[in-house]
């Protein structure tokens, strides 16, 4: 089969990191493996079982699985039908010392398992890391346009104007929520640990000799040689897989920002107040060559439905699981983990570089925005005029007439909004022209949005940015 007859899964081909592949990848994963066994020989020795050292040197000069040993392993598995007994057969040919100690008291589960969680936590460095990059992003591009006033939405109807900068902190808050939950899983995940088969440790109590010290001993050893603090303290075959589910939670609030703040873009972009950015060449439409569609958006929002979608997966695997284990777990895991991982890492390296090249046109958000602003204004003159002597409920009445023909003009002739200019006619409204139109200051209907900004940035932040140390830069794309 060439490259030409294989599928090519976009997530890899198109999409993910290099970094976030290699994570998941043939090589990492088997290589985490060989790392398990030796964890769990060192800790065997340690506690007095007879283990050559010979054995763990074999075994350390060996951890790295080559494509010799994945031939190895594909010959051993289609006698076997087994892919544990077939990598454990293809280490001990490159550590034959360590044959007849390996995988001593464990189960098919010490390695899947406990390398899964492994590749998780630095699955979860990694898309913590992005999270910081957007959000690094979004701080300075809510700074920048910190006071800028635009039309605000509600239900996409004009409703009383923020600032652009204003509106990017909504897109922040909900990254820096989402950085919240990521760490909360990634800091309490365990091991599974020296379990045994069915969670039970008999096996290992037998090596020990009935010394239930040296068992528990062994479970922390093997977690600390690995960088785990604790393991799970009871568990069957496998560790809970509402593990995964909850991780996969998490991944899915990512894809759930990232959709809001691209679909907001997308908005945007119709009103033709901000676009993202494009490259020189880029061809819009087949058809159309004035297009400039919001391609890297719409991609966001697209690997977000799917990631979406994903989260289910793993909450009805963590829902069907029999007894201590059972084996329909093992498929599905297969595919729902690394690609919602890919997945996450996909959208947010899109969703940075939007972020980063983003383009306001502050030209078209004074337009959109001033054909509004004497509606919103309406409440601005009717208190100036009680100011100047007016009847409240008067002026009430003649502004809420005014606004009705106002609507009627410009939904029905397409003219443009004469409100204004029907108050300034009014003689029952005691201002003129030119001190209604001072009334409509963008500025002064924004309230605190500016002001929200600065204090969101300095306060909150900040000191999360502060410690974050290097962030992934903005990588072009190939959109």
């Amino acid at each position: 089969m060439t490259d030409l007859d294989g599928f090519d899964h976009p997530l890899t081909g198109r999409y993910a990191s290099e970094e976030m592949q290699r994570l998941f990848s043939t090589g990492h994963r088997y290589t985490t493996w060989r790392r398990m066994w030796l964890a769990l020989a060192e800790a065997e020795r340690e506690l007095g079982l007879e283990i050559p050292a010979e054995a763990l040197e074999q075994m350390r000069a060996n951890l790295e699985i080559t494509e010799n040993d994945l031939e190895r392993v594909r010959e051993y598995e289609k006698r076997t039908r087994h892919d544990v007994m077939a990598h454990l057969e293809a280490f001990a040919d490159r550590a034959p010392a360590a044959k007849p100690i390996l995988h001593l008291g464990a189960t098919s589960a010490f390695v899947g398992d406990n390398a899964e969680l492994l590749i998780t936590r630095d699955a979860l460095d990694l898309v913590i890391q992005r999270v910081m990059a957007v959000a690094s992003a979004l701080a300075a591009f809510a700074e920048k346009w910190a006071d800028e006033p635009t039309l605000g939405m509600t239900h996409f109807q004009p409703a009383q104007p923020t600032t652009v900068g204003k509106r990017a902190c909504l897109w922040l808050q909900d990254f820096l929520l989402d950085l919240e939950r990521l760490r909360f899983e990634r800091d309490r995940l365990k091991l599974r640990g020296a379990k045994g088969t069915t969670g039970t440790q008999a096996t290992f109590l037998e090596l020990f000799d009935g010394d239930h010290d040296k068992v528990r001993e062994l479970d922390r050893l093997v977690a600390r040689k690995v960088g785990f603090d604790a393991t799970y303290p009871v568990t069957g075959q496998t560790y809970p897989r509402k593990i995964d589910a909850f991780v996969l939670d998490a991944l899915s609030g990512v894809a759930q920002s990232a959709a809001k703040l691209s679909t907001d873009i997308r908005l945007l972009a119709r009103l033709k107040e901000l676009r993202e950015p494009m490259a020189s060449g880029q061809v819009g439409s087949s058809a159309m060559p004035y297009k400039a569609n919001p391609m890297r958006s719409e991609r966001v929002t697209a690997l977000a439905r799917w990631l979406i979608a994903m989260a289910a997966n793993p909450a009805q695997t963590a829902a069907s699981q029999w007894l201590e284990r059972t084996l329909d777990d093992s498929a599905n895991r297969r595919m729902a983990l690394p690609e919602a991982f890919l997945a996450a890492d996909a959208i947010l390296t899109i969703v940075q570089n939007v972020v980063h090249g983003l383009q306001v046109f502050p030209a078209m958000i004074a337009r959109n925005l001033a054909e509004e602003l004497p509606l919103m204004a309406s409440e601005a003159i009717l208190m100036e005029g009680v100011r100047r002597g007016g009847d409240r409920q008067a002026l009430h009445e003649r502004l809420r007439l005014h606004a009705r023909a106002a609507a009627q003009a410009v939904l029905s002739d397409g003219a443009d909004n004469p409100y204004l200019a029907h108050v300034a006619d009014d003689p029952e409204v005691p201002l003129d022209r030119g001190e209604l139109e001072a009334l409509l200051d963008p500025a002064r209907f924004v309230g605190r949005a500016p002001e929200q900004v600065r204090e969101f940035l300095a306060e909150v932040v900040q000191p999360i940015l502060e410690k974050a140390g290097g962030l992934p830069e903005a990588k072009d794309l190939e959109v």
